[in-house]
């Protein structure tokens, strides 16, 4: 499990912490886990059936980056409550994006109570880079009001960036055996 900070210079209405975890992670999905407490006023998007789809973090959204430890590129997953997605590769940081293909379609799915929402996703094993891996957990956070707040596991600029290498501080474990 890890812990969310949210950036200083954009700090959310009641939402107190963001944590994070991959829930399993066997040959077949990714399955990980963004657990919002404060989450009252959370602006959660209408569900608009799966699918691609760009700008996701313009609301409520949750991303998780992906780096082999060599190498400058990353691949960045977009996934929202609205069970739209993305997933994009990047060359180096900001640069060269393209769609990542996909076998198949992440499945996502949000739980929000009057204090605590969750966020599930599984990301299809077959859509992931090779690892190890070195890997982000972020989040876009939105609150009634048009309350954004960025959440990383790090912060480094004045600004958020959650494309920042420094943010890829967690590694992830070869997948369990069935």
């Amino acid at each position: 499990m890890a812990d969310l900070t949210c950036h200083p210079a954009h700090p959310s209405a009641l939402v107190r912490a963001i944590e994070t975890r991959v829930i399993g992670f066997d040959a077949n999905w990714l399955r990980v886990r963004w657990r919002i407490l404060g989450g009252g006023k959370l602006v959660v998007p209408a569900f608009a059936g799966k699918g691609r789809a760009d700008d996701l973090w313009q609301t409520t959204c949750f991303e998780l980056f992906l780096q082999e430890p060599e190498g400058a590129g990353y691949t960045e997953f977009n996934l929202s409550p609205s069970e739209r997605w993305n997933a994009y590769d990047f060359t180096g940081r900001r640069e060269g994006m393209t769609q990542r293909p996909m076998p198949r379609e992440p499945e996502c799915t949000m739980r929000k109570g009057s204090d605590i929402a969750v966020f599930d996703a599984a990301i299809p094993v077959g859509g992931l880079p090779k690892g190890p891996l070195r890997c982000a957990f972020t989040a876009v956070i939105e609150e009634e009001g048009g309350v954004k707040s960025y959440w990383a596991l790090a912060h480094h600029a004045d600004a958020p960036d959650f494309h920042d290498p420094a943010c890829f501080t967690l590694q992830l474990a070869a997948p369990t055996a069935p």
